[in-house]
């Protein structure tokens, strides 16, 4: 059981589909895409009734590519994983770090599943799952995906321990493209299960994988910081990077926030509806420049009004 976010920063508990799920699926798709089949095939019958016998049989080579392959890696993905067959058993493609697939995840698929599935009746896809830990075809370990159960019970999941307050946001410019997805599905998983190991167990984990996040950004743990709570921090950096991403709000990915202001952009960084800010003493915090003074209205032309008094002036 792994539990990952995705690309859509969707908090996911990766729990591998099991054969049966599966081959139910791949039913319910293939009952649908040979209806479709079908019924696309006897409208080209007769539109092309007039035509020669090279050209039915292109024709129904172009049908047979188009439905029965073509519409399959499309509906994957658009929907990110979940055909029509899939989304009734509760079931997602995924990549292998969680993220959703994309079209060349969904090509390769559905290319080796014409093999797997069409061609030898899904006995080879049913061998190669079974031979699988984690139930994969060919298919998938092609891809780099993996077919996994989204409907979870409630309060099964695993829990992720939140980092410090003090140090939340302490790595916000911190370059992590370089960190593997196998490192961050490693850090998950021994987050979510670090109460369960023992003390001396987890501790060596932690520090292991503390010092393989540190090779990959060149950024040790800061000095007196647990290594849990390094990961768990790293960790919440990540997710809210792909937060980000996914919902286009927010301070963009790898974007150093000032230290003075809190605000994204440099030492210069005016906040908006705010006038220049200037440096206060060492240790103090900035000043904000003084708002320009209005003048005041200029005083009315005599006999223009009544002043306060009731005097009137002699014209």
């Amino acid at each position: 059981m792994n539990e990952l976010v995705t690309g859509e920063a969707v908090a996911l508990e990766l729990r591998p589909a099991r054969l049966p799920s599966r081959a139910l699926a791949v039913l319910i798709d293939l009952a649908v895409a040979m209806l479709a089949y079908i019924v696309v095939s006897v409208g080209l019958l007769v539109a092309t009734a007039s035509l020669d016998e090279a050209a039915q049989i292109a024709v129904s080579i172009a049908t047979f590519l188009l439905v029965l392959v073509g519409a399959p890696i499309a509906v994957e993905t658009l929907s990110h994983g979940r055909s029509l067959g899939k989304l009734a058993c509760g079931l997602r493609v995924v990549r292998d770090d969680g993220g959703p697939i994309r079209f060349r995840h969904a090509l390769v698929r559905g290319a080796l599943g014409v093999v797997e599935i069409l061609l030898t009746f899904g006995v080879v896809a049913c061998i190669a799952s079974l031979l699988s830990a984690r139930g994969r075809r060919l298919g998938d370990v092609f891809a780099g995906t993996l077919v996994v159960r989204e409907r979870v019970p409630v309060g099964q999941a695993g829990f992720v321990p939140p980092p410090p307050p003090w140090l939340a946001g302490r790595f916000s410019g911190l370059d992590l493209s370089a960190v593997p997805d196998g490192l961050w599905l490693a850090v998950r998983q021994y987050l979510t299960r670090m109460h369960q190991l023992d003390p001396q167990v987890g501790r060596s984990m932690a520090e292991r994988l503390s010092a393989d996040l540190t090779a990959h950004t060149g950024v040790p743990a800061p000095q007196g910081v647990p290594p849990a709570a390094f990961l768990a921090t790293m960790l919440q950096e990540r997710q809210a990077r792909e937060a980000r991403r996914a919902y286009g709000g927010g301070v963009a990915a790898g974007t150093a926030v000032s230290p003075t202001t809190g605000s994204p952009g440099g030492a210069g960084s005016t906040p908006a509806g705010e006038g220049p800010v200037g440096k206060g003493p060492a240790g103090e915090a900035p000043v904000a420049a003084p708002r320009p003074v209005e003048a005041p209205p200029a005083a009315p032309e005599p006999g223009s009004e009544r002043s306060g008094s009731g005097f009137v002036p002699p014209a």
